[in-house]
């Protein structure tokens, strides 16, 4: 690879950097962590980060592991990160019991290459990668948008044998969401016809912000967890008023002043990757001064080198678990840039 291009943050993101290219793959595929999940989503979110870093050939090898193994049909697999189980003693991810039968079709996951991709082309203004690539966007937004409901929801995920329950999330559909708003702007970018993306993300904005009866029709309703909450305000689905509700009705219930946002509400577990998303949902929604306060929070959870811890169990001070997953430093720098404006890239996960 090339030798990496100046970073616009100085070197104050170089351990994030490295946690993240040590972690990639030959392949260019980047898990959580070393020989773990591999999930699009996550291995975007680490991606556009090193993009941002001025890492642009391992951006581009981490797109290129997406473009060489996209199915057919438009889709990728991915592990369920919610299988992978995490040792009491150790603190740790561990491997054991992911297997085959806990890979799945994540709509969320599959639509993410579209704001990948709008995301490098606001960075670095090259049609010709753009142009590339669009097969492969294209692709994968016809295979999410052809799983939507007459109702707006998306399917969760591909009806496959061990994903058969046909239910929609409001975390995924949020995220479906922003990866459509970027879809549409590929494709003006390009001269494309997006006509029939803009219908679908249309009525997927009219369920988020309408139709809560589309979504966990089938599993337990995820009250507890605060993607759930702050996801909806930073897809850009809701209007100011719907959003600032939104955001005060649960503050409480997910804000620990001076260290972020609980994975989960009845836990003292602050998750970094999670803090650095309700970053960007406060910027969406117009919140600087909350937004800036919260970034400068998530210094405390970085290790000797600059690279991020996932979580603190805030009540015992410790880290937990013991790993810094790559997509939680690039939501850092994500986080960052959105709120620093230092790249031409700073507000596609925060604009509409």
């Amino acid at each position: 690879m090339s030798a990496r291009a100046k970073s616009p943050f100085g070197g104050r993101f170089d351990g994030a950097r490295d946690v993240i290219l040590n972690l990639q793959n030959t392949d260019g595929s980047i898990p959580w962590f070393k020989n773990g999940v591999i999930d699009p989503w996550n291995h975007l979110e680490a991606a556009m980060g090193l993009n941002l870093v001025g890492a642009r050939d391992a951006a581009e090898h981490a797109i290129a592991f997406l473009r060489n193994t996209q199915a057919a049909d438009g889709s990728w697999f991915g592990q369920l990160g919610s299988a992978v189980p995490i040792d009491e003693e150790l603190h740790q991810f561990t491997m054991q019991g992911v297997e085959e039968g806990h890979k799945i079709r994540d709509t969320n996951f599959i639509a993410y290459i579209a704001t990948a991709i709008w995301h490098h082309h606001c960075l670095h203004g090259d049609t010709d990668y753009t142009a590339a690539n669009w097969p492969m966007v294209k692709a994968a937004i016809d295979f999410v948008v052809a799983l939507q409901a007459p109702e707006g929801d998306v399917r969760w995920s591909a009806p496959d044998p061990q994903t058969p329950e046909d239910d929609a999330l409001v975390t995924g559909n949020s995220s479906i969401h922003k990866s459509l708003i970027c879809a549409e702007k590929l494709a003006a970018a390009l001269g494309e016809d997006a006509s029939a993306w803009t219908m679908a993300r249309e009525k997927l904005a009219d369920a988020l912000a309408h139709k809560p009866e589309r979504y966990d029709r089938t599993w337990e309703p995820k009250t507890l967890y605060s993607m759930d909450w702050y996801y909806p305000v930073l897809s850009g689905a809701l209007s100011p008023a719907q959003a600032k509700d939104r955001l005060a009705a649960r503050w409480d219930d997910f804000v620990i002043d001076g260290f972020g946002c609980r994975c989960v509400a009845d836990e003292p577990w602050v998750t970094v990757a999670e803090s650095a998303e309700l970053v960007m949902a406060l910027l969406a929604h117009g919140d600087r001064a909350r937004a800036e306060a919260h970034l400068d929070w998530l210094d405390q959870f970085r290790d000797d080198n600059g690279a991020y811890w996932m979580g603190m169990q805030v009540e015992e001070r410790v880290f937990w678990p013991v790993e810094r997953p790559a997509w939680t430093s690039g939501a850092v720098i994500l986080a960052t840039d959105a709120v620093q404006q230092l790249t031409p890239a700073c507000n596609v996960l925060v604009g509409r």
